[in-house]
């Protein structure tokens, strides 16, 4: 096969604090397409879509829907569609032994792989139902609410029968488009423990933690006895030198509640199981999906520091064409 280019976005060293868009360049590589003898290896092109991750690698990488070219491996042939980690650039060169998933069902768009029915949904499927175990009248608070993940845990609440507040900048978004029961702007509240007071009266059985520091602090005051808190993420924290202290852990001991972190990783063999319950919600559009689309590799850069200041709505997605 060919010699083609290879455009790649990259980036220039480790990054301390906020990321900027000077921090990455856009490159153009050359590949030949072809396996090499030595070694299974799956040769995917990156098309079309890449999810944004903030692992820090040469070539930036994520999750990202492809298509396979040449495979050296039996459980892919040419032509077939992927989701799984894969890096910024138009082709890659993929381990044999590296997790991957087959798309069946196209019937829905492919993007979707990048977010509700990828990585994001997988993790909202597994963090609410196996860790969160709710019980239908329950409250739930999630944090991050309107984002690739907290959308979507929201509405799983309110399919169970729960109770559900978000904390977003985009409350109208919360309500109207997601069918949460409440939302605040968590930047219009100068007493975040008087907010959940206020919509949490009797406290809070479940809380999806996306974001951490202060807002953990304050909703360890606000949780019930029993409570769960499923952590799958603090983006508050990632990109402070020195993270913010948690002061209020004893309520923890004191309400005896459990709460564990986790990835996605510890769900994919909830998989099959996971799409049956949430593509026909999505076919009869019980469950509605919010996409922040950038077009080309050369914007991904601004794309992905958009996520630090809440410039995205929704998932935000990288679409690549390749040649």
């Amino acid at each position: 096969m060919a010699q083609v280019r290879n455009k790649q976005v990259i980036l220039k060293d480790y990054v301390s604090g906020f990321p900027k868009e000077s921090d990455m360049n856009i490159v153009d590589s050359t590949i030949t397409l072809k396996l090499p003898e030595v070694g299974k290896v799956n040769a995917f092109a990156d098309n079309p879509f890449e999810y944004m991750s903030n692992l820090i690698i040469k070539v930036i990488a994520g999750f990202g829907v492809s298509k396979v070219l040449e495979s050296g491996n039996p459980d892919y042939k040419e032509g077939d569609l992927v989701w799984g980690f894969s890096k910024w650039q138009e082709y890659s060169l993929v381990p044999s032994t590296q997790i991957l998933f087959k798309i069946e069902h196209t019937d829905v768009p492919l993007s979707y792989y990048t977010g509700i029915l990828g990585m994001p949904g997988i993790t909202s499927y597994g963090g609410f139902f196996e860790l969160g175990t709710p019980k239908k009248g329950e409250n739930v608070f999630v944090s991050a609410a309107s984002g690739a993940v907290g959308q979507l845990v929201g509405q799983f609440a309110k399919l169970h029968g729960c109770y559900v507040v978000g904390s977003k900048e985009k409350v109208d978004m919360l309500k109207n488009k997601f069918g949460f029961d409440e939302g605040f702007n968590y930047k219009e509240e100068p007493d975040l423990n008087a907010a959940l007071k206020r919509y949490f009266p009797e406290g809070i059985d479940i809380y999806f933690e996306n974001v951490g520091g202060k807002t953990l602090d304050t909703v360890l005051l606000n949780m019930r006895v029993h409570g769960r808190i499923p952590a799958c993420g603090m983006i508050s924290q990632y990109n402070l030198t020195q993270p913010e202290g948690v002061t209020n852990l004893a309520h923890i001991i004191y309400k005896r509640i459990r709460m564990e972190g986790f990835n996605s990783a510890d769900f994919f063999h909830l998989y099959p199981k996971f799409l049956e319950f949430v593509l026909p919600h999505i076919k009869e559009e019980k469950i509605v999906y919010v996409e922040d689309i950038a077009e080309g590799l050369e914007n991904g850069p601004a794309a992905l520091v958009g996520l630090f200041s809440g410039r995205n709505v929704g998932k935000q997605v990288l679409v690549v064409a390749c040649e």
